[in-house]
């Protein structure tokens, strides 16, 4: 299993990945190819895919305002989950953020996901009960959520 840096060559296999992951929240416009490129091209160095014999296996999306480091869309298939890859992932993603200077980094997981809460809580990422979560749609395009 190898740790690669992601790029848009990736999109589809990642995006098979996604849909086929429970508890992943998806959207038509963010999560589009073209949404997914402009990402990248935010954060070049900052994106990973674990690839077992070339393919897609896991996916961490990462990146950074210039202050705080955000995590997104981390998923490994189930097939091969229990095995480190989602802990790699994390650890290859903070990496990145530190050496762009970065010393925080948060992530948002659905209350009813059950197996991503446990995860992120097991790596040391803390629930925070004293905030709130608020979202604002601010384009014209419509927006549509894709349950997975």
């Amino acid at each position: 299993m190898t740790i690669e840096v992601m790029t848009i060559d990736d999109y589809d296999a990642v995006y098979n990945l996604w849909i086929h992951t429970p508890g992943m929240g998806l959207n038509n416009l963010d999560d589009s190819r073209a949404g997914i490129e402009k990402y990248l091209t935010r954060n070049p160095k900052t994106c990973f895919v674990a690839k077992e014999t070339g393919k897609v296996v896991g996916v961490i999306l990462s990146g950074h305002d210039g202050r705080r480091g955000f995590i997104h869309h981390t998923a490994v298939d189930v097939s091969h989950r229990r095995q480190g890859i989602a802990t790699k992932l994390v650890d290859e993603a903070l990496h990145a953020l530190r050496a762009e200077g970065i010393t925080k980094a948060a992530c948002v997981v659905f209350s009813a996901n059950e197996t991503g809460n446990r995860f992120w809580e097991a790596i040391g990422f803390e629930k925070r009960t004293d905030l709130t979560y608020r979202n604002k749609i601010i384009s014209t395009e419509t927006m549509e959520r894709i349950d997975t």
